[in-house]
């Protein structure tokens, strides 16, 4: 992903890029039932760094297993690239925690852009007052060897009902998160920044007691003429 991409993506918003994606057919990638642990006032943008998880066995998913150095869950903390979105496939099950503040805090100091479960974290007051971006469900007490075996890393990941592919490109704001194709993702960047251009002007005419109809939709022509004017104005 070029940085002007990146910039591009951090001033726009998930909901935005929702609706310019609906506009390509694709409808069904922003994650469902995935909420910030606290918000950042900022957007997380990068790309994705899977782990996948299957249901734990007790023969094979002892607490002994964190000995090994191996371990997929600690080789992902370890391994995301520093700028990516780790991204944990946890089966949409928050009953146990993907991870807690100690490996959150290591992704963090490594650079990590972020951090993403359908399933939970524990220690959720600590992580969200960390400065890494964090999603998930909800919060989790238990360790994640009750519920989920961690498998493999770098691996196409279902995450929030959404398919994650490595290198995806993830933006998470303070209400959602939302994964993009890394094929599009300067093409998607480029019309967000053109829709929100648009919507701030909207909004500023709303304000100003203007009706939205004609407007928003602009299928009223002085409604274009009115925007060409406002974003010379703010050079936008």
């Amino acid at each position: 992903m070029q940085e002007s991409t990146r910039r591009q993506l951090e001033g726009v918003s998930v909901a935005t890029l929702a609706t310019a994606l609906f506009k390509r057919g694709l409808r069904h990638q922003t994650l469902e039932n995935v909420r910030p642990v606290a918000g950042k006032g900022r957007v997380m943008v990068g790309p994705a760094y899977t782990l996948r998880t299957i249901p734990a066995r007790e023969d094979l998913n002892g607490i002994e297993v964190f000995r090994d150095p191996a371990h997929p869950q600690r080789q992902a903390i370890e391994q995301c690239p520093a700028g990516h979105v780790l991204m944990i496939d946890s089966r949409c099950d928050p009953r146990a925690a993907s991870a807690g503040s100690i490996l959150i805090t290591r992704l963090m100091v490594r650079g990590g852009a972020g951090i993403v479960t359908d399933g939970g974290f524990r220690d959720s007051p600590e992580i969200g007052a960390l400065e890494i971006a964090a999603y998930h469900q909800r919060p989790s007490a238990p360790t994640n060897l009750t519920h989920h075996q961690a498998i493999d890393t770098e691996v196409p990941i279902g995450c929030g009902g959404v398919a994650v592919f490595p290198g995806d490109i993830v933006v998470g704001d303070d209400e959602a998160v939302i994964v993009i194709p890394q094929a599009i993702v300067e093409a998607i960047a480029l019309e967000a920044v053109e829709m929100t251009a648009f919507e701030d002007f909207v909004t500023e005419a709303v304000q100003n007691g203007r009706t939205i109809i004609g407007l928003y939709p602009p299928t009223d022509e002085q409604s274009l003429a009115d925007f060409a004017a406002w974003r010379e104005r703010h050079g936008r």
